[in-house]
């Protein structure tokens, strides 16, 4: 077939359209991927470790349930001092800390408690082999962590719950990490410690005595979600978006136990058969629903005022906020406790 030159002019200029059709395309689509990472809310979340308590905002970054919500997290190890104040400057967006929080705030900080995940604390009272109850270790020397710290609280409440005052029927020593502990009780330094899983059935295998676990005794939440009083006023859509991540990520833990333990190995750096543990003595304290129980709530209040010496009364407004909670759980089709 044969084109005259104006046919041929006519056929340059259709292909030349459809180039520039295609260009504009082109620059259109690129336009929304930029714009879209453009759109992505970047925040910092302060854990205090890398570890199975600490799994939710982990696997909401390594899942995508962030991304889902246009957010990108950069997850940050801070010792709980670090953080709480890193909160309340505005230094990080977010942590993971519950009592802590709970504790900025009535202390006057500007923090508040939005969420929570793990609806009690995983501690246990571990004690050498010839107690038989834990009324027994009245009398007997306990190894924690360090004063103030959550193993030191957790320890007190289950003694009392059995009607042992450790402030005047318990000796306590603060001897520092998980191993400093296991060490103390194993060359009988001292009666009991406490300590978190999966070290309480290593022991237990031992001939180590379960004296009690928290869960088992009362609500207590461990782990949640807290941030600044400044971004509930200014980012409250962020914040519910957050919730959401954290909820599936929660949910997502529980009913997946194999790939909470794949994301455990790789983000925490630890042994396999030690990831397997941690996860099958605290899979059940992962809540489904990222509520915080009012009668946990105010046992955590009155915790920390009386370790604040603190007399006036604390309402639980005045340490959480929990409506973005309610909105979260509402878009998610879950009914809050």
């Amino acid at each position: 077939m044969k084109f005259s030159p104006a046919g041929a002019a006519d056929v340059r200029s259709l292909l030349g359209l459809l180039a520039a059709k295609v260009c504009l395309v082109a620059l259109l689509a690129s336009g929304l991927v930029i714009s879209e990472v453009e759109a992505l809310d970047k925040v910092r979340i302060a854990v205090s470790n890398p570890n199975m308590p600490n799994l939710t905002v982990a696997m909401a970054q390594q899942k995508g349930f962030f991304k889902d919500e246009t957010i990108e997290a950069e997850i940050i190890r801070m010792n709980p001092n670090v953080a709480v104040t890193a909160l309340a400057t505005g230094d990080v967006d977010y942590c993971q800390l519950f009592g802590a929080v709970v504790g900025g705030a009535i202390a006057g900080l500007p923090i508040r408690i939005v969420a929570g995940y793990l609806d009690n604390w995983p501690m246990t009272l571990i004690a050498q082999p010839e107690f038989r109850t834990l009324k027994d270790v009245k009398g007997k020397t306990l190894g924690i962590s360090s004063f103030g710290a959550t193993p030191d609280l957790a320890a007190r409440l289950m003694l009392k719950q059995v009607g042992i005052d450790p402030e005047k029927e318990i000796k306590i020593l603060a001897l520092g990490s998980d191993a400093a502990r296991l060490t103390a009780l194993k060359q009988r330094v001292v009666d009991l410690i406490v300590i978190s899983p999966p070290a309480d059935t290593q022991m237990e295998k031992q001939g180590y005595k379960i004296m009690a676990r928290a869960y088992e005794l009362f609500s207590f939440p461990y782990l949640g979600l807290g941030t600044h009083t400044r971004k509930i006023k200014e980012r409250p859509d962020e914040i519910r978006r957050t919730i959401k991540a954290t909820i599936r990520a929660n949910r997502f833990i529980r009913d997946n136990r194999d790939e909470a333990v794949r994301v455990l190995v790789g983000w925490g750096k630890v042994e396999r058969d030690f990831a397997y543990a941690s996860y099958d003595a605290l899979r059940n304290l992962f809540n489904a629903d990222g509520a915080v129980p009012e009668d946990g709530l105010r046992l955590v209040i009155d915790q920390a005022r009386r370790s604040a010496k603190i007399a006036r009364e604390v309402a639980s407004t005045d340490v959480a906020d929990l409506s973005f909670l309610r909105e979260a759980q509402s878009e998610l089709g879950i009914k809050g406790r």
